[in-house]
């Protein structure tokens, strides 16, 4: 199967915070299925094999997304934390986490779903509470409502992705230019 998950915020807690996308308007959910959650740990790289997941813990997966992106954006916004959110991300924290184990020649992460949360949350621990939080930044996309972190020269990055946002704004600004652009006459 071909992977819609995305990649590309900088940290995994905000990449799985990005796995409900749009969530001003469309609120395009990506993790639809038990197998859906397992596919993303596994495509996340936080683990190399994760036991298969019920509907229980995607049900506390998306919990517990959600609660991290209401942290990341009280962040963004210089709110105070909201104490469910924290008490949530806190908990799946100090729950027991992947793992990994030498297996000659590699390395190798195999854990429970909630090993694998467990990850994700200290992810987000260490994010919101340590050096690069002040990094933190909102796509400039209209549309969309991920965050990053820009480690770009500068600070200079403006969306989560060019290979997805970027260049849709870059192509619509380009479209616009061209409507709006004075029409030569012909010789």
């Amino acid at each position: 199967m071909k992977s819609d998950h995305v990649f590309v915020c900088g940290d995994p807690a905000l990449d799985f915070a990005a796995t409900l996308r749009a969530r001003r308007s469309l609120r395009l959910e990506m993790l639809t299925t038990p197998d859906r959650l397992d596919a993303w740990y596994r495509e996340s790289g936080l683990v190399d094999s994760v036991t298969p997941a019920g509907e229980a813990d995607l049900q506390r997966a998306k919990t517990v997304r959600d609660a991290v992106y209401e942290l990341v954006a009280a962040r963004l916004l210089g709110e105070p934390y909201d104490e469910n959110a924290l008490a949530v991300v806190n908990a799946a924290a100090r729950r027991p986490s992947a793992a990994p184990q030498f297996t000659p020649p590699r390395r190798l992460t195999a854990a429970t779903p909630d090993q694998a949360l467990a990850t994700v949350a200290r992810h987000a621990v260490e994010l919101l509470g340590g050096p690069e939080a002040h990094l933190l930044k909102k796509c400039s996309s209209p549309e969309c409502t991920d965050v990053y972190v820009d480690r770009s020269r500068g600070a200079r990055r403006q969306w989560c992705g060019m290979e997805s946002c970027g260049n849709r704004v870059k192509a619509a600004a380009y479209r616009a230019r061209r409507k709006n652009a004075p029409v030569l006459a012909a010789r």
